[in-house]
Order: structure tokens, then sequence, then C-alpha cells
């Protein structure tokens, strides 16, 4: 038993190379299906991802059915992980490539519908976004963005943007000002 628990199946060389190849291949696929399926997981993308994950493990461990290949596996996931992570932080290409770019579904209050086809998003699924961000529809937009880590990214028109405690403020001195400019013309009188 202890042998099954500590003795590694595989060489951690092996091990390395099938872990950077299948994240380096499941980042692609995730590429390709989109930022859809980051910005609005459904039941059906979460089925996916379990079973995506479940697909690919006897990928990554081999043969290795031990405690240690299977702790090997995953630090060199982690550790890859992290290493294109920074990478990306600083070598804009790499970003390009493993995130892309954002994405305008809306622009001046209006769908852009072949777009939101290609990414296979729903209008009322874009405005739950708009919603949440303080528009009631579309038409209160100047751009709506899907980043590439699938957050979507609400510009309301001007006009239709709340006011913050430093307009209010300013509107507050603005007031006080004319009141005392009122009241010295009434003093005068």
């Amino acid at each position: 038993m202890t042998q099954d628990l500590l003795v590694a199946g595989v060489s951690l060389a092996d091990k390395a190379i099938r872990t950077i190849a299948v994240y380096l291949v499941v980042a692609l696929l995730l590429r390709m299906a989109g930022k859809r399926g980051l910005a609005q997981l459904n039941s059906f993308d979460l089925v996916v991802m379990l079973l995506l994950s479940n697909v690919v493990q006897n990928a990554i461990i081999g043969p290795d059915n031990s405690l240690v290949g299977g702790l090997e596996g995953a630090v060199i996931l982690v550790a890859f992980n992290a290493l294109v992570v920074r990478l990306a932080a600083r070598v804009p290409w790499v970003a390009d490539l493993f995130e892309g770019h954002a994405t305008v579904l809306a622009q001046d209050g209006h769908y852009n519908d072949g777009i939101l086809a290609r990414l296979g998003l729903r209008k009322a699924d874009v405005d739950v976004s708009i919603q949440r961000q303080g528009g009631n529809s579309v038409r209160d937009t100047s751009l709506v963005t899907l980043e590439p880590g699938g957050a979507v990214v609400v510009r309301l028109r001007k006009e239709e943007e709340n006011a913050t405690r430093g307009d209010i403020s300013s509107l507050a001195d603005r007031l006080e000002h004319i009141e005392r400019q009122l009241d010295a013309l009434v003093n005068r009188r």
C-alpha cells in the first residue's frame, strides 16, 4: 500500500510534459469556445467544465494512481498557471493569445446583433448586466463590452449616469455661493 501512495508511476518529466500539454490544449479550447462561457456560465457550461476536468485527468496523471503522482501533477499545474499569468501580464501578445480583447456588444444605445449571435449571447442576458450597472435598457448605454475575463462592462450615456458624492458636493457649494450672492443683493436694497 505504501508503494502505491509514495511511488510515482511515471517520471516527473513525463508528468510535467503531460500537464503542460493538457493545460495549453484546454486553454486553447476555452479560448476557441469564447468569452461567453466565462461570462454566462449556465448549467450546460458547468456540466462541460466538470466533465472536461474528468476527461483530462488521465491525460495529466497517465497510468500513475499514486498520491505523490497526483500531488506532482497538481503542483505542476498550479506553477505553470502562475507562470502563464505572470507572462501574460508582462508580454502583451501572450495576453492576447490566451485572453483576447474586449468585444463590443452594444454601442450608442444599439446592440451589435452579429457579435451577440457569434458569441451565443442573448439580449436578455446583456440587459441584466446593464440593469445591474445602473441602466434601464441598452438605450441608456454609450458602450457595452465583453471583457477578456468574461465580465460585461457597461458605460452609460452621460445623462444616464448617477450623480456621485462629488457631483452633489459641487452642486451644494454652487448653490451656497448663489444664495450668498442673492443675500448680498437683497441686503444692498
